[in-house]
């Protein structure tokens, strides 16, 4: 078999976007101290300005190097070719060009050429826009710059991904993963690398407004944005690697608290710190330092879930195999921690608070307790993470935390974040009247009494659950703070909403309609959580899962609440990539038939591994969820498992909505775009003046 060009091609470009990346680097450094340094008089300040523009630009050259890089190795996948050896042990001539295309992720070396792929789109729009700010954008482009290094280093001289493999060449490849081999595995690594890259953005805003003492709230608006961005792709990550989880691995549920889950949950917890706390900082010039400390930690936490999966310090089904790569990573956050420590503690003083808390009832001590409890959830979620690591360095031994640790600490934290979503934006900036809290809180308060009530008269009664009881206990509290949240959401919306009726002499649909035009950050901001209140009630549906699990020949039936499934068949099929053994399962209730469902073994010819293929049947109540065992060895029937899960597709319907309020919070508001209309009409010289 004769090598194709492509990889020495890939390998060529991999080097050239270092050497971009080197000068993006150190030429922009050297553009910024000489442009700081203010002896350098008129001819030295153009001579930093060629510079720091030849420097932008090669960082946008940077960005074509590792993209063509990036198609090189997808073409070696689409071509068959194995002298790689990366394309020869993810990949194989049967597997369908989808997910020869997804090869590029399911692997070691191809997802850090993802991660290196992303970060320069993320840093090719950050240059193209650099007018948004000048001088600001040019310190975030250098420490972007110092990033990409990092990770072009370690695909030249680490895990290069167009290594040649040394052995004999392989006539069908091995094939990728069965597990990965799933529609959703396309869309969600990249995703959840969306997410997990893009905060390195608002780190290199924030890391470059400290060095530059930078002026004002400018900085939090461009992070701000960036961080929404992120956090959005990194919601559809988690959860579409929930639903893969779900959908795939045949174990009834869709979070196990693996590392590798826990490892994208970490930064999303921090991330979504940061958005609430931002707030006292555009409003009130408060917890400046918090909030500069938050996007820092969020990095690391990004920087830690990548080490997770690739230096093989955790057992995951998610994780790569055991590398030497660790020790970089390790390096890397090491340098990055005492770069944000050393410029922190060097410019702290630009970051005291320019107000104090005044009240413990208003919205700023609620935004508070929201930020304390996120972290708290997040060095629950790290302790747990880490204890194998750490136990086998202090005892020799790897004891892992098992999911009854996580659920003991994180369902109450989740239910007092569910409280706090429905308390926070009936509270009043700086402090909060007793007349204030009457009006706005006794309707949420009806709704969560007469909820309470209604759900134990209709038979969700803990003390009678038995070992469930502090399941049902939890999902009896869900369920009735939901109702109040929707509530208090609700009664603010229309409270509003009334207003404008009255002041534009409108209908409420249009009133509506107005008023979430006027703020559409606010507005988005209660669509979000409502979502996030929708998503509680299909996890808190988990306390009622029941399953069921039977030898079953022709004509055999299980019963699993009001579904009946009965086997009308068994066999087996083949085809090129894979052997199947799967039942025909005939699904009714009350004695009307409702579907009919096929569960699947799968046998991978390549790869030599065998995988499960779930059978659904979805409705808003509850999900039939039944998985193929296998046979019998004595008998040769199936085994069939059938779990029924109630609410389980609130929680995919809630990130949908989560998804839809982070949009229209991103879209500019009515009145923002009246100020941009007025910013542009007024003439230059009358502009500088003014400020």
């Amino acid at each position: 078999m004769t090598p194709h060009p492509m990889p020495e091609f890939g390998s060529f470009c991999l080097l050239l976007a270092l050497m971009l990346c080197i000068y993006t680097f150190v030429a922009g450094a050297i553009a910024l101290w000489r442009s700081r340094a203010q002896a350098t008089g008129s001819a030295g300040l153009a001579v930093s300005s060629k510079l720091q523009e030849t420097s932008r630009r090669a960082g946008i050259s940077s960005f074509v190097a590792v993209g063509c890089a990036a198609f090189a190795l997808i073409w070696a996948a689409f071509t068959n070719d194995y002298s790689v050896s990366y394309v020869m042990h993810h990949t194989n001539r049967e597997l369908s060009s989808v997910y020869k295309f997804s090869a590029l992720w399911s692997g070691q070396e191809g997802s850090l050429l993802l991660w290196t792929m992303l970060l320069a789109s993320y840093g090719f729009v950050l240059r193209v826009r650099h007018k948004v700010d000048v001088r600001l954008s040019a310190f975030a482009s250098v420490i972007l710059a110092a990033v990409q290094v990092f990770f072009l280093t370690l695909l030249n001289f680490a895990a290069p991904p167009f290594a040649i493999e040394p052995g004999p060449l392989a006539l069908d490849g091995f094939g990728l993963n069965p597990l990965l081999q799933y529609p959703e595995m396309v869309i969600h690594p990249p995703m959840l690398y969306l997410g997990y890259v893009g905060f390195t953005v608002p780190f290199a805003f924030a890391l470059g407004a400290l060095m530059m003492r930078y002026p004002g709230e400018k900085w939090i608006h461009i992070t701000r944005r960036w961080t929404m961005v992120t956090w959005m792709f990194l919601t559809c990550g988690i959860f579409l690697g929930a639903h893969w989880a779900y959908s795939v691995l045949g174990w009834g549920g869709y979070w196990g608290w693996d590392p590798v889950e826990n490892a994208s949950l970490m930064p999303w917890l921090t991330g979504t710190a940061f958005l609430h706390s931002v707030m006292m900082q555009e409003k009130r010039g408060m917890m400046k330092s918090w909030n500069v400390w938050l996007i820092f930690s969020t990095f690391l936490l990004t920087l830690l879930g990548t080490l997770l999966t690739r230096a093989g310090l955790v057992s995951s089904v998610h994780a790569f195999a055991q590398s030497s790569i660790g020790y970089w990573f390790t390096s890397f956050m090491a340098i990055v921690l005492a770069v944000c420590l050393f410029t922190y503690f060097m410019q702290r003083d630009h970051l005291k608070s320019e107000n104090r808390l005044e009240s413990l009832v208003s919205r700023e001590s609620s935004f508070l307790f929201n930020n304390m409890i996120l972290l708290v959830a997040c060095l629950t979620v790290l302790v747990g993470t880490l204890f194998p690591v750490l136990s086998e360095y202090v005892e020799g031994t790897k004891t892992t935390m098992g999911a009854p640790y996580y659920n003991r600490v994180n369902i109450p934290i989740g239910l007092f974040l569910l409280l706090l979503t429905g308390i926070g934006p009936l509270l009043a900036w700086r402090s909060t009247s007793l007349r204030s809290i009457r009006r706005n809180f006794i309707l949420p308060g009806i709704a969560f009494g007469v909820s309470l009530v209604g759900l134990m008269i209709g038979g969700i009664r803990p003390w009678s659950a038995g070992d469930d009881w502090q399941a049902q206990t939890f999902s009896l509290l869900a369920f009735s703070l939901a109702a109040g949240v929707v509530t208090a959401i609700l009664s603010e919306f229309l409270r509003g909403a009334n207003v404008v009726r009255v002041q534009n002499g409108t209908n409420l649909v249009m009133a509506a309609a107005t008023l979430m035009r006027r703020n559409t950050r606010r507005y988005g901001g209660y669509l979000v959580h409502f979502g996030i209140v929708v998503m509680f009630i299909g996890i808190a549906g988990g306390a009622f899962n029941q399953s069921r699990e039977k030898e079953m020949g022709f004509g055999d039936s299980v019963s699993i609440g009001p579904y009946k499934l009965t086997c009308q068949s068994y066999t087996q099929d083949s085809n090129a990539n894979y052997d199947t053994d799967f039942a025909l399962l005939d699904v009714t209730r009350g004695g009307k038939a409702v579907t009919q469902l096929a569960p699947e073994l799968r046998f991978y010819h390549a790869s030599q591994t065998t995988s499960t293929v779930v059978a659904l049947h979805s409705t808003a109540i509850s999900d039939l969820y039944v998985i193929f065992m296998g046979r019998n060895p004595d008998t040769s029937r199936p085994i069939i498992k059938v779990f029924l899960n109630p609410l389980i597709a609130w929680i995919w319907i809630g990130v949908l909505i989560v998804v839809a309020g982070t949009l229209f919070a991103l879209a500019p508001s009515a009145v923002a775009r009246r100020r941009e209309t007025a910013t542009a009409a007024v003439p230059v010289g009358a502009e500088v003046a003014r400020v």
